[in-house]
């Protein structure tokens, strides 16, 4: 368990406010301000500055904020790991939207069959969404198919899988080759803010001076099943990996869009705090994952 002026000190990292800070922790302000302050001088640094009434982190204070973040989630894992009474080994993961639905689902059933003393908790979210739990120590490892700072975090490439467009099969865009300004008349279904699937479209499209907005019209829905189905019914076009898509497209209810000069792939990735103590730990279940899928 860390130290409690650690605690005070997240706290106000996140709230960056000393009064809001001192009523979520129930103590008064006046107690925040010396837990900073008994930090500051423990470290000889200064943590915070003030520009006007705003609160940022000096440089000292983001790698104190690093390193107390980590330390955080470390010790919810060493105080779930020697409180576990069971012989099983519980390990609670998350995944992204793709990767949870499409890819996963195999793999844990070989490692469950495989490794009968292994418990899984699979969140599957989107990507903004796991880091954050990842951060606050609420899952010990994520698979993502999304970007985030490599600077930030442990990683180790999962695979590169096809991201691709799809629309249906009576679409007059299927089966004929189309330039990505050939799309603009459709209607374009994606996927919610946070997604990483989203913030790969948005790159795509940003790179041919294109937004979703360039559309003639878009939809945002958070369900991969409920996109596939009203492309299938020729509700619009959208972009997706193709792991996700090959269960329509081998059964010919979609078509994977023929764009010119569109040849993309993307990462999946195995990621974890960066130098958590249970680093090693973590990268046995990547092992794991990776020899049961190839």
């Amino acid at each position: 368990m860390i130290d409690f002026r650690h605690q005070t000190f997240l706290q106000l990292c996140q709230i960056k406010n000393y009064t809001k800070t001192a009523e979520k922790l129930h103590v008064t302000q006046p107690t925040v301000t010396q837990h900073i302050k008994y930090l500051e001088e423990y470290y000889d640094i200064k943590l915070f500055n003030y520009s006007g009434k705003k609160l940022s982190l000096t440089e000292a204070g983001k790698k104190l904020y690093q390193y107390t973040e980590r330390m955080a989630a470390d010790s919810k894992e060493i105080a779930k790991a020697v409180s576990n009474k069971s012989s099983k080994q519980s390990i609670k993961f998350g995944a992204t939207l793709s990767i949870g639905e499409f890819v996963m689902p195999d793999i844990l059933n070989q490692a469950m069959s495989e490794n009968p003393e292994l418990n899984f908790d699979m969140l599957v979210e989107n990507t903004t969404t796991l880091l954050e739990k990842l951060k606050a120590g609420e899952i010990n490892f994520a698979v993502l198919e999304g970007f985030f700072d490599k600077t930030k975090f442990g990683y180790h490439l999962f695979s590169k899988e096809k991201f691709i467009g799809i629309c249906s099969t009576d679409s007059k865009l299927s089966r004929k080759k189309i330039t990505i300004d050939e799309l603009l008349d459709s209607r374009l279904i994606l996927r919610e803010g946070g997604s990483g699937t989203r913030e790969i479209l948005e790159q795509i499209l940003y790179t041919n001076n294109l937004n979703p907005e360039s559309f003639t019209s878009y939809l945002e829905i958070g369900n991969l099943n409920a996109i596939k189905t009203l492309v299938a019914e020729n509700k619009g076009i959208s972009f997706i990996f193709q792991a996700a898509a090959e269960n329509y497209l081998k059964k010919n209810k979609i078509s994977a869009l023929k764009i010119k000069g569109f040849n993309i792939k993307r990462e999946f990735n195995f990621v974890y705090l960066k130098d958590s103590i249970f680093a090693e730990e973590y990268l046995k279940y990547f092992k794991l994952f990776i020899n049961l899928r190839e």
